[in-house]
Parts: structure tokens; sequence; C-alpha cells
């Protein structure tokens, strides 16, 4: 057989096969392609139709935009690989390539990598709960890992807190097995005013009371506390002070200045009627008092 005839029928064939994918496969190979777009293109108006609906102000108090943000971003990612995984398959199908070997391969490496990055899934998984469940917010000061600080950012792998100094921690989410968030939905300021033990009970507390009233009726502040200060009673009595107790629970990130509003006007009171102070160099002692604001 000469080389013009091997070459003659090697397009021969060629020609046929070519033929035969036209006949029975081209169609179904289109319809997979315009599936698969379809579906993405689908997959991804829906994600930001979701993340439209967590601008509308009537959601703003109930959907948080950066959370919601990250889980659609997974959503879309793992989406779009899963469409087009299924659809390769789909398409090898059509050129007659077995898919098992393929399949036992995927197996293998995903396995691999899997024990290789254990750290890095426990992350991400941990991370996925912390969104879903809304146990921190940004702008939360929250604890965490042995680190307490205000959220400044946070993703499926780690959250960042800033602390009271000014520290930046980046805190990977495997590592988070407590959370304590010390300012949903309100923070209390918590305030004991030391007073000699000579001055009488029931005007100190009177005067407590009032500068409270006035503070929650202050335009100024009034929005950024949620109830009515408290003063309940005498907190404790040591030597030759009284300590008394003042409560006032407010907004997130509003307790430092509501704080040092409320010692201002307490110290000024104190002056205006005369009433000592439970040392000779202080008017009151703060308990459990806030770091300053970073």
């Amino acid at each position: 057989m000469t080389p013009v005839t091997k070459w003659k029928e090697l397009f021969q064939w060629w020609d046929q096969d070519t033929i035969n994918f036209v006949r029975n496969s081209l169609s179904k190979l289109i319809v997979i392609l315009i599936g698969t777009i379809v579906l993405i293109r689908l997959l991804r108006l829906i994600t930001v139709k979701v993340v439209n609906l967590t601008k509308n102000e009537q959601l703003a108090s109930h959907v948080r935009t950066q959370q919601v943000r990250t889980l659609v971003g997974v959503v879309n990612s793992v989406g779009t690989v899963v469409i087009f995984f299924i659809a390769l398959l789909e398409v090898l199908k059509l050129f007659t390539i077995s898919i098992e070997p393929l399949l036992a391969s995927a197996g293998i490496v995903g396995l691999a990598i899997g024990f290789g990055a254990q750290t890095l899934v426990k992350d991400v998984i941990t991370g996925f709960f912390i969104l879903l469940e809304n146990q921190y917010d940004l702008g939360d000061t929250i604890k965490v890992a042995g680190v307490t600080g205000t959220v400044e950012e946070m993703s499926l792998r780690r959250t960042l807190l800033r602390d009271a100094n000014g520290a930046v921690h980046s805190v990977p989410n495997s590592e988070i097995k407590i959370v304590s968030n010390l300012t949903r939905d309100w923070y209390q300021v918590s305030i004991t005013v030391a007073v000699d033990y000579n001055e009488p009970s029931d005007q100190v507390i009177r005067l407590l009371q009032e500068v409270g009233e006035e503070l929650r009726h202050d335009p100024n502040f009034g929005n950024a506390i949620v109830a009515e200060p408290e003063v309940p009673r005498i907190e404790r009595v040591q030597g030759s002070e009284v300590d008394y107790l003042v409560l006032t629970k407010v907004r997130p990130g509003k307790q430092y200045a509501v704080s040092r509003e409320l010692r201002r006007r307490i110290k000024d009171c104190f002056e205006k009627n005369k009433i000592k102070p439970g040392g000779p160099s202080r008017v009151y002692i703060p308990e459990n008092a806030p770091a300053a604001e970073s």
C-alpha cells in the first residue's frame, strides 16, 4: 500500500468520524454548553439578588451585608465549580472517554489535599458557621482565643481584631472555641462610685439617680442609652468608704462616650452638693472600666 493510499484512507476515516459526531453528538454538546452557561448565569443572578436585598433599609438590622456577601461568594464559587465539573463529565462521555479513572484520580488527589490542608479546611468550616449563626458582626467587641478587641475584618479563614492598644490580631477561625460578644444588642456601663462613709446614703443615691436621668434625657446622649440608668443602692462598705453602683445600658460602640460623660457629671454633681469622695484623691472608682476607645 502506497503512502498516498494510507493518507487517503486516514482522511476517509476522519471524515466518517466527523460526520458521525455531527449527526449524533454535536447537538448534545451544544445543549451541554448552553446549559452550563445558563446555569452559571442563573446562579450569579440569584447571588446578586440576595446581596441587593441586604441593602434594603428595612432589612439592615437583620441581615449583615458583609457576612451575606461572604456566604454568597462561597456559594457562587462552589456552585460554578460543580457545574463545570458535571459539564466536563458529560462532554467526556460524548467523546467516549472513560471517566472512571478520572473519578478515581480525583478522589485520590482530593484525599491527599484534605490531609495536607486539614487546618485550612477547619478554618473554612468554622468560619462558615460563625457567619451562618451570626455570632458576631463587624465593629463588635469580642473575646476569642484569649484576645479581646474590635472586629475589623472577617472571612471564612480568619478574624482580624484590634485591641485597646491598637494592635491588630489575626485569629484563625479554627482557634475560636468560645466567643464572648461584649457588644451584642447592648452594652452595660458599670461604674462604682466611692463616697465618704459619713455622707447620707439617701442623698447620694438620689443625686446619682438625678445624674442618670439628666443624661438619659440629654438630646446628645439619649439615643445612645437604651434603658433608664439604675442605682441599686449600696454595693459595698469598706473602712471609711461606701461604694454605690451605677448601671447604664447603652448601644454598642457608645459605651465610651456615655461612661466618660457620666463620670464627668457625677464629679460636677458631687462638687456642687459638697459630697466628700471616699478617698483623698478620688471621687469614684470605675469597676471593670472599658479600655480606651481605639
